[in-house]
């Protein structure tokens, strides 16, 4: 190997290393930024590479900024504190059934917003709830890190949850509406799965009886966000108000997948839906949208797009050319090898190097590989479970997850690498290998006609 294949490497796992690590809270759009320089500099990646890869990645990205301002706009009306105080209340008591809830509230809100933001407002405000029921240590464990990797994993079923799932998309030449088709019904039972999983790890945890009155919840220092609350005139008023906020969210999600169907950019649909709901702030809480400029995480734009350019590297150096060769006998000869196969290599580098790079290889590997369009989607959908579920096994295998052990960690519960490993060993692994052949199952005798 020359002396640029072997920086493109260097610079590769020195840039992982620094967004993992994280010195001094550095944000991990810094050490990517200066990965893609370097990269750019010793020539793996080149300017013209820099066009494909901004056309690559630049709806994926506008569209998750768009889900994230709305996310904040949400925060903005209280909604998510209301959600909490709802939790409580529909649990009525019950620690088995507020398990229940909270794995669905999680799921749910990867559904409507995306993973990393699931994360970042979910989290908190489950860390208060628990907090003002007094649970012990113990008990609070079995809600938070639940809901974590259902919340992480739940970005599998459509691809519009995750950064690097649209990302891919993009890559494979896969219409949001597609995907969805192929990908809910395993994923989503996948993910009925790893949550039985851990009711069965956690049931001797769960308190069996919990407090009801956690009204009045106060957003603590750590939190992200800061609500700015309505002052309603009453209970019901709240409750209509959140009502039809939550349908227009749901609404807009919806034209999503219209749009992908319609060959209209998803990146606009979802740029209008913010536009309204930030209108609607405007409107009742007379706050203008220009505090957007500061609150929304803008970083992300540039780690995509640094973190891709990094990767584009490695695909110019050849490295996409030897898994080619160690994965296409294997991938184009049987089509639940290809999902299971594939599946479990996108797990294994995802809890190496982190999903985001691991998906991407994958997903360059694939598109240079002599498949069937059939195939190519197959062994695509079992690279996004082993990136979105099989990448929970370690927590370095998403961003998400270090995030969520920060805030965590913030909030005063304490949670090592090792009991967290010891939880999902447990239940992650047979969940993404169900995930992998159920996949198999369901498109083999359902789709196999239509592509």
């Amino acid at each position: 190997m020359n002396i640029i294949t072997w920086l493109t490497i260097f610079t590769f796992l020195g840039t992982l290393t620094f967004i993992l690590w994280r010195p001094r809270g550095m944000n991990e759009a810094i050490p990517a930024t200066v990965g893609a320089i370097i990269v750019l500099l010793c020539g793996s990646v080149t300017f013209a590479d820099l066009g494909i890869i901004l056309d690559t990645i630049s709806g994926a990205a506008i569209t998750i900024m768009a889900t994230i301002v709305m996310a904040i706009v949400l925060e903005s009306f209280g909604f998510f504190h209301w959600v909490a105080e709802k939790l409580a209340e529909k649990a009525n008591g019950s620690g088995i059934r507020l398990f229940w809830y909270v794995n669905l509230l999680s799921f749910l809100m990867t559904l409507f917003f995306n993973n990393d933001g699931s994360i970042l407002i979910t989290t908190p405000i489950l860390v208060m709830l628990l907090n003002n029921m007094g649970l012990k240590m113990y008990q609070k464990i079995p809600y938070l890190l639940s809901g974590a990797l259902i919340a992480t994993a739940s970005s599998a079923p459509i691809g519009v949850s995750n950064i690097v799932n649209l990302i891919a998309l993009k890559i494979v030449d896969m219409d949001l509406y597609m995907h969805t088709a192929m990908m809910f019904v395993p994923a989503t039972t996948g993910l009925l799965l790893l949550s039985w999983l851990l009711y069965l790890y956690f049931k001797k945890d769960l308190p069996r009886v919990i407090p009801t009155n956690v009204s009045g919840l106060t957003s603590p220092s750590y939190h992200p966000l800061k609500p700015l609350l309505i002052d309603y005139a009453s209970e019901k008023e709240r409750t209509k108000f959140m009502r039809n906020v939550l349908l227009f969210v749901l609404s807009v999600r919806l034209s999503l997948f219209i749009a992908s169907f319609l060959n209209i950019p998803i990146s606009v649909m979802a740029v209008l839906g913010s536009l309204i709901l930030l209108s609607w702030r405007w409107k009742h809480l007379k706050i203008p949208p220009t505090d957007m400029l500061k609150k929304t995480p803008w970083y992300i734009i540039v780690f995509a797009f640094s973190m891709y350019v990094v990767i584009y590297s490695l695909n110019n150096i050849g490295l996409t050319n030897w898994l080619i060769q160690f994965m296409e006998p294997i991938v184009s000869g049987n089509l639940l090898f290809a999902s299971v196969l594939m599946g479990g290599l996108i797990s294994l580098l995802s809890n190496l190097f982190n999903n985001h790079p691991a998906l991407m290889i994958g997903t360059l590997t694939l598109t240079h590989m002599d498949l069937d369009t059939f195939t190519l989607k197959v062994a695509y959908l079992a690279n996004v479970i082993g990136s979105d579920i099989g990448s929970l096994l370690l927590p370095i295998g998403t961003l998400a997850t270090l995030m969520w052990m920060h805030i965590i960690r913030k909030g005063g519960i304490k949670l090592s690498w090792w009991k967290y490993i010891q939880i999902t060993i447990s239940v992650i692994p047979a969940a993404t290998l169900f995930t992998l052949v159920l996949l198999y199952f369901w498109v083999a005798f359902i789709f196999r006609s239509v592509l």
